[in-house]
């Protein structure tokens, strides 16, 4: 099998060289960069890597790992959202009350998320806090069927109080110096769609949307290729697991 830097290099196709590229050029003048993967597969598959997380491991071996933190969030015991943004008692999301009172995991005193008070186990908190000590944050993940993967969506509602700060409770806005992105993987459909939509999402946020670390990777735009033969021929396009 072609290792994947091998691949960038010899294989991969202007488009995509060029993505990985600009990308790397972004982050190499950045102090801090937090990377967020949350493509998953199963367990026991420890050779079988996302195609996302691959690309988030190669940029971090081209940039350098002191500079540049992974937190694979399907390895978290993260929760899902409350929904306390749309409660019959309105929106109590991100109030001052939910506040995460342990110094180690919220040095900052940023993290305010009533899901985190109320389960004690929750690891949303190794997000948050490197976050908050980042410069420049990108997520990674899939496309399925035609929208992020459930665990980038889980993490997106999860981090919902950071929006909520600056707008409903007009406080200020916490994520305004830090730089973020978006890059996805698919096979066939709605991707370029899907990462204009997070681009927003994220503005609406409150990040610094930056184009050059916002792209997607995508097999083929017939949305009806469903083949075995295409998901097998996707991988090898990918990974160049030619002889």
């Amino acid at each position: 099998m072609m290792s994947f830097s091998k691949y960038i290099n010899e294989s991969a196709s202007s488009e995509f060289k060029n993505n990985i590229q600009k990308t790397i050029s972004f982050l190499e003048n950045k102090e801090k960069v937090l990377f967020l993967t949350t493509s998953n597969r199963y367990d026991k598959n420890v050779d079988d890597i996302p195609k996302s997380t691959q690309i988030a491991y190669y940029i971090q071996e081209m940039v350098g790992m002191k500079k540049i933190e992974i937190v694979e969030v399907p390895k978290l015991n993260i929760y899902n959202c409350e929904g306390n943004v749309s409660s019959a008692n309105g929106n109590g999301c991100g109030k001052k009350e939910a506040l995460l009172e342990d110094k180690a995991k919220n040095p900052t005193g940023f993290h305010r998320c009533w899901c985190s008070l109320h389960h004690k186990d929750d690891e949303l908190w190794k997000i948050s806090r490197p976050l908050f000590e980042s410069d420049c944050v990108v997520f990674f993940g899939s496309v399925r069927w035609g929208q992020t993967n459930a665990i980038y969506q889980k993490l997106i509602e999860r981090l919902c109080w950071i929006e909520n700060r600056h707008t409903t409770l007009r406080e200020s806005n916490i994520v305004g110096n830090i730089s973020a992105g978006i890059i996805l993987t698919g096979q066939n459909w709605n991707g370029e769609n899907v990462i204009e939509t997070q681009k927003q999402v994220l503005k609406f946020y409150g990040f610094d949307v930056k184009n050059d670390i916002c792209w997607n990777w995508q097999y083929t735009n017939n949305a009806n290729d469903e083949s075995k033969d295409s998901y097998k021929h996707a991988i090898k396009e990918f990974n160049e697991e030619l002889l």
